[in-house]
């Protein structure tokens, strides 16, 4: 079985947007949440936590993708979340000041929304790479992340994490595809233990699919008890022999 290389998160667009984001969320608290604003430092935690949140959990999910294709979309859809939970928290910060979100077709949202991500070209210094890449594709946001005015960059900041969002959606799916037809090491490692137990109790293969077969015992109905021969790949397959 074939395992995917350490560190292919590097190469997602997620990933990139999401440390975008992430950055520029550190640097949004720093220079707004003012001791007034924010006099605990509580709004200051939640806000960094959830950016780091969606861009550790995008990078732990696709360092699980060769081992379990459950865990990978669990922790993709935990780093969807975050980042939803950061989006709605730049949406409260406007309102608290009496100020919406751009319209989706002004001027400045078109061009944020208009601007596409390089594709990385790394060498074979690839955290370094990754990590310079990173903060090319964030100076072309940079006349609205660098900002003085906080509107802009809370502003900013909400359209970028709706594309990450968008792109973690995107991913989300493709793994459950993936899920759908395989799953990862550890999925298909539980399959493989169920075809060797099944050969060892001398079963015949399935006369739906192929697959070996395994004793199992009715439940419920008129055959109540008795024991048959059901296939390991059910549900998937419904495929059943009588034992003789």
């Amino acid at each position: 079985m074939q395992f995917d290389k350490p560190g292919g998160f590097r190469w997602l667009d997620s990933w990139v947007m999401g440390s975008i984001v992430q950055l520029g969320t550190f640097r949004f608290c720093e220079r707004f949440l003012t001791r007034d604003l924010d006099p605990t430092g509580r709004q200051y935690d939640q806000m960094t936590q959830a950016a780091r949140s969606g861009v550790m959990n995008n990078v732990e999910g696709n360092e699980r993708t060769s081992t379990s294709k459950e865990t990978e979309m669990r922790l993709t859809n935990v780093a969807h979340a975050s980042l939803s939970e950061l989006k709605g928290d730049f949406e409260k910060w406007l309102l608290r000041l009496r100020l919406v979100p751009w319209p989706i077709d002004s001027e400045d949202s078109q061009r944020i929304y208009s601007l596409r991500l390089d594709r990385p070209d790394y060498g074979k210094d690839v955290v370094r790479d990754s990590c310079l890449h990173v903060l090319t594709q964030k100076a072309k946001f940079d006349r609205w992340l660098e900002a003085d005015d906080h509107e802009m960059v809370a502003n900013c900041l909400l359209i970028l994490l709706s594309r990450t969002i968008n792109m973690l959606g995107h991913q989300l799916q493709s793994q459950g595809r993936k899920f759908a037809g395989r799953g990862g090491f550890r999925e298909r490692l539980t399959e493989i233990r169920v075809e060797a137990r099944a050969a060892q109790d001398g079963a015949p293969t399935c006369p739906d699919c192929g697959a070996p077969m395994r004793r199992r015992q009715a439940g419920s109905g008129r055959n109540a008890g008795a024991e048959f021969w059901g296939c390991t790949g059910y549900p998937k397959c419904h495929g059943v022999r009588q034992i003789e």
